[in-house]
């Protein structure tokens, strides 16, 4: 069913800035709105995903949804929230990274027949054949240097150097904004809070073109984590939405471990639950927040929307086997494909069969390709101390007999609480 898509934004915390009439205009008539994604990498991100989930809200409350993909942009590098000019990626490379993203981006919107039918497009289309002589006469002559200067992503870059390759990306991303207007009938561009200047100038360009509709912005804020860090980051990087970058299970924990104060917001921000749900579980969260129920069910909807149910099944076995009551048992009749997604965010050695001879001590230590504990006195206190397990055993002495291997080939060692490693014995 169709809903008001500001009010909806509003509540969930997902309106940032907005230009005027934009809320009057949406509540009358149908209208199309557009995201543009960089291809900078073969797959988007989970910070990405904060922006595709407003083209999700736009498609569920009556509108058309138009995806960017970038693949001329891409080529230049937005330096909005930038310090440092990109390495810029060759053409062959943004190839690739455009024909996955668009792939990725039409697992979410709705590309049936209708007036909200989703389209997914690529501003290389329309700068590829245009020459630099055609660009700065068609476009560089409507916006004037000290309207491009006094944008903040400009202002930030002035101290440590800004190229006019980088100064001219928001007449670009204004171009794609006319472009779309003029071609696809689109008035809305969106995007997070740090667009706003690129956005803007888009409006700007479309006036000054000719326009004779009103072109609006809306942005949202950008998500950052309780500590003010960039939301979507761990550890290793950066967490994707290709799961083989980012498996299922190491996507599920991300949230799953999202902080007490950031989880009720990204519980807002990151699903579909409606205002009724998620009020209770945000009840429910701040008289025991140890319960951890609120990150649980944020963990379990957003790895559904990405993942779907395979994953987010995948997701819960992983995390009951290495983290609940799940026994090893349940391992045993999923397929090798499952077995090997299952682990696929568990560090993992080799050791040769024979080496099985070893004690455990032995084993752990310099007998792996990866070694699970540095050297063999060491992994003799920890044994000593109760803190090694294998396939769910808890082993107390070095001498201690073998446990039955997983699979007939795996052991599953478990260092401390959280620490997994998968050998194969080969």
């Amino acid at each position: 069913m169709a809903y008001n898509f500001i009010e909806e934004l509003r509540w969930r915390g997902m309106l940032q800035d907005l230009t005027p009439g934009v809320e009057e205009t949406m509540a009358k008539e149908c209208i199309t709105g557009y995201i543009g994604f960089d291809p900078t990498a073969t797959s988007l991100h989970i910070g990405n995903m904060a922006t595709i989930i407003l083209l999700m809200h736009l498609q569920k409350s009556g509108h058309k949804p138009i995806a960017l993909v970038g693949g001329a942009t891409g080529m230049i590098g937005d330096p909005s929230g930038k310090s440092a000019e990109r390495n810029l990626l060759d053409e062959e490379a943004i190839g690739r990274n455009v024909a996955a993203i668009q792939k990725q981006l039409e697992r979410f919107l709705d590309f049936s027949e209708g007036l909200t039918k989703a389209e997914v497009v690529n501003n290389l289309d329309w700068f590829g054949p245009m020459t630099a002589i055609n660009f700065l006469r068609k476009i560089g002559k409507h916006l004037t240097v000290n309207y491009m200067m006094a944008k903040d992503s400009v202002q930030r870059r002035l101290e440590t150097g800004l190229s006019f390759t980088e100064f001219s990306y928001q007449l670009l991303q204004g171009y794609d904004y006319q472009w779309l207007y003029e071609n696809k009938d689109c008035r809305l561009q969106m995007g997070g809070s740090d667009q706003w200047g690129n956005i803007t100038a888009g409006t700007e360009l479309i006036r000054r073109m000719g326009g004779t509709k009103d072109a609006f912005a809306i942005t949202t804020p950008l998500l950052t984590k309780a500590d003010g860090s960039k939301f979507g980051k761990s550890e290793g990087g950066n967490v994707w939405l290709d799961a083989e970058l980012t498996s299922p299970y190491q996507f599920y924990q991300y949230f799953f471990n999202a902080a007490d104060e950031e989880a009720p917001v990204l519980l807002r921000r990151m699903t579909f639950l409606s205002k009724a749900r998620i009020e209770e579980e945000e009840k429910e969260h701040f008289i025991d927040p140890s319960l951890r129920k609120i990150q649980k069910t944020l963990a379990e909807e957003i790895t559904r929307l990405v993942h779907g149910e395979a994953g987010l099944q995948t997701a819960r076995l992983t995390t009951n086997v290495l983290f609940g009551k799940g026994t090893l048992e349940e391992l045993e009749t999923i397929s090798a494909q499952q077995f090997d997604q299952v682990f696929a965010g568990v560090p993992k050695s080799k050791t040769a069969r024979e080496n099985l001879e070893h004690d455990w001590a032995t084993l752990l230590s310099a007998d792996t390709d990866n070694q699970i504990l540095a050297t063999r006195s060491e992994a003799k206190k920890m044994i000593q101390s109760g803190a090694i397990q294998a396939n769910k055993i808890k082993i107390s002495s070095p001498e201690q007999e073998k446990v039955a291997l997983l699979r007939n080939q795996y052991l599953l060692i478990q260092r401390g609480k959280k620490n997994y490693f998968l050998v194969e014995v080969v």
